[in-house]
């Protein structure tokens, strides 16, 4: 079954898609493009505060409005986990975890601001969540530019599996992106491509640089 692994199609509840017309717009690109189902990582952030009954409401919802219009997508409901202090320890204290595939986290380091971490180190929460029976996978390691090769590869020896961004390669997070991510294919550090797609804008760059069929 051909799965996307990280995607925001959830209506209105992160900065994915902002109502149900446009969480159908995205179920439906993803089925046109093979996808059959779909781990719907809403974030729980700084910026989005998301539980597992606000996700699982939202999934409900668009589940409901598929089936209606007969889009054949399985959902499963999921969060993309970042690893901040105003968030991380009350979803480990609440055990909001959401797995998929059995036992797999979605996780996720700041983008632009590691400090936000505070004193959360990532490779000791990807070890803790291993022991409690969870297989992380790092959201899109590509991104954190801020960080060293070296650094990144001890977060894969530290047990987690990688997810690198469709578009990646092809440009859409600028060139310091993709020249990390080509170096990181090449050294075959990739476990999973999820399409981390959000919103329209990112569904019209795939069908341009990624499946060319505009």
């Amino acid at each position: 079954m051909k799965t996307d692994c990280h995607c925001h199609i959830l209506p209105g509840i992160d900065d994915g898609a902002a109502n149900l017309e446009e969480a159908v717009f995205l179920a439906s690109w993803l089925v046109k493009h093979g996808y059959q189902r779909a781990i719907c990582t809403s974030h729980c952030s700084f910026l989005y505060h998301n539980t597992p009954k606000t996700v699982t409401d939202a999934c409900n919802l668009l589940r409901d409005e598929l089936e209606r219009q007969g889009i054949n997508l399985e959902l499963v409901p999921s969060m993309e986990y970042r690893f901040i202090e105003s968030t991380w320890p009350t979803v480990r204290q609440n055990n909001w975890l959401m797995p998929w595939e059995g036992n797999h986290i979605l996780i996720e380091l700041p983008l632009h601001n590691p400090e936000r971490m505070g004193s959360i180190v990532p490779a000791d929460e990807i070890r803790y969540l291993i022991e409690d029976g969870f297989q992380p996978v790092l959201a899109h390691p590509e991104r954190y530019t801020y960080m060293e090769m070296n650094a990144i590869r001890a977060l894969k020896d530290a047990g987690a599996q990688f997810q690198r961004n469709l578009g990646s390669l092809e440009g859409w997070y600028g060139d310091d992106v993709s020249i990390r991510a080509s170096e990181m294919v090449s050294e075959g550090l990739f476990d999973w491509v999820g399409t981390d797609l959000h919103n329209y804008r990112y569904a019209d760059f795939f069908e341009n640089h990624v499946f060319n069929t505009k």
